[in-house]
């Protein structure tokens, strides 16, 4: 491919509209099309209900309880759940397949004696570009406050079934649908023991050596308002996505500190690209995207698929109900307690679902993430050269060379550099961050790339 030379005239921002003078054009939301807004009607906020009390009644599903019996405990939930991707691949035309990922933990500190666990995981092979995949999960299994109590009633209505909820809507409305990406629908177990069921399917996805471009963890994604009196908060979802990736070598860190992108690392990028294409009027939520691995104290499934060197984020409801979280079921003065049922609101995980819903069908529908993006340091310029190596998805039809002030949150401006793979941009490297996104022929975008620092 050729190179290309792009001019571009840096200037303020004018106070009427915000927008910077030049050829460079704002960065706008991508609209959600027709077959996107008709699988977003499909979510069914009264099957997530369903889903929701069928988990629910199975009593337990902690970690540590029966796997035999067949009404009670974490085999009986699996086994259901099983089931209910199998449903869904029965009508997927041969493209979904469902496995149970199983696996023996040795003792640990929350595992007393060897454990099996079982994932239950639905792949919906894409058509096009199927060796791109992308990864959603919530978490199966349940726990009172006592972690290694396997025996009282534990609902986890909200810690986690609100969660395998979504996952399984999402492969039934994708279900019936083509892809050029490979989707990957997964209820994860052993969350609450040390993220032992999502560690292990990270590691045998790294082990193949599979193009995970992004993982989506819902861990707690079932209520609106929480116990405290605060207003409830239904049309926002938070999503926490790590800075720095925790796989960086002290090097690559201080290399990426010197340079300022301590607020780029792939799963930000994620992050910016889900308030892009979810953040409408389609999924009726607004996307806060907090900066942090996850909340204090806590993590979730998407920390293993971080340990392996994956783009990874968690979704989470707006105001977290500790008053009722990791509670045995018990009557306080006439007050039932316990992560119970009544405490959700199922149109809010119908939109959650839509939130995830308009991020996979973008991942996979649209370009992958651009690869091995370097920015040009050999020299002192007033300009800034970028090369990449070209993708080979189907429907590939360009770039986009994105940049932003240093201090902006996200991506202000785009210029479109044809097919090619390397750009020069008269702005000075100095001043602003520059990113890279890919553009198909139905102008979709892909996440943004962020450039590593090359001398030659």
């Amino acid at each position: 491919m050729s190179a290309v030379a792009v001019p571009l005239v840096a200037g303020p921002a004018s106070a009427g509209d915000g927008r910077v003078p030049g050829p460079g054009r704002p960065v706008a939301r991508q609209r959600p099309d027709k077959d996107l807004r008709e699988l977003l009607g499909e979510i069914d906020p009264g099957r997530i209900e369903a889903t929701v009390r069928r988990l629910v009644g199975f009593g337990t599903r902690h970690t540590l309880s029966s796997q035999d019996d067949p009404a009670r405990g974490i085999g009986a939930a699996t086994a259901w759940v099983y089931a209910r991707l199998q449903a869904a691949a029965a009508v997927s035309g041969g493209r979904m397949t469902v496995e149970r990922q199983s696996f023996v933990q040795p003792v640990s500190p929350r595992i007393p004696a060897p454990t099996t666990i079982t994932n239950v995981i639905a792949t919906l092979r894409g058509d096009a570009s199927p060796e791109r995949v992308y990864v959603v999960t919530g978490h199966l299994d349940s726990r009172v406050t006592d972690v290694m109590n396997a025996t009282a009633d534990a609902p986890g209505a909200d810690d986690d079934a609100s969660g395998v909820a979504v996952v399984l809507e999402l492969a039934r409305v994708f279900a019936t649908r083509r892809t050029r990406g490979t989707l990957v629908f997964a209820a994860v177990s052993a969350e609450e023991q040390g993220l032992y069921g999502s560690a292990h399917m990270a590691a045998r996805l790294k082990a193949v050596g599979a193009d995970v471009q992004a993982m989506f963890s819902n861990d707690i994604v079932g209520a609106s308002s929480a116990w405290d009196g605060t207003r409830p908060d239904p049309r926002t979802v938070r999503l926490f996505v790590e800075g720095v990736p925790t796989t960086e070598t002290p090097a690559e860190a201080s290399i990426r500190q010197s340079t300022g992108g301590e607020n780029d690392g792939p799963s930000r990028q994620l992050g910016r690209f889900v308030q892009n294409v979810a953040q409408n009027d389609a999924t009726g939520m607004d996307v806060r995207v907090i900066w942090r691995r996850d909340r204090f104290l806590r993590g979730s499934d998407h920390i293993s698929f971080l340990r392996e060197g994956y783009p990874a984020a968690r979704f989470t409801e707006p105001r977290e109900n500790y008053h009722h979280e990791h509670q045995d079921v018990r009557v306080v003065d006439g007050v039932r307690y316990g992560d119970l049922v009544e405490f959700l609101d199922f149109g809010y995980i119908a939109r959650v679902a839509r939130v995830n819903a308009a991020t996979l069908y973008s991942l996979a529908q649209g370009p992958g993430t651009p690869k091995n993006l370097r920015i040009l340091s050999a020299d002192l310029t007033n300009d800034t050269t970028l090369v990449w190596d070209r993708g080979a998805d189907a429907g590939l039809a360009g770039y986009e060379v994105v940049w932003r002030e240093t201090t902006a949150p996200d991506w202000t401006h785009a210029i479109d550099v044809g097919d090619v793979t390397r750009a020069t941009i008269d702005i000075p490297k100095d001043d602003v961050q520059f990113g890279l996104r890919a553009r198909d022929r139905d102008g979709r975008r892909s996440p943004v790339a962020f450039p590593k620092v090359v001398t030659s």
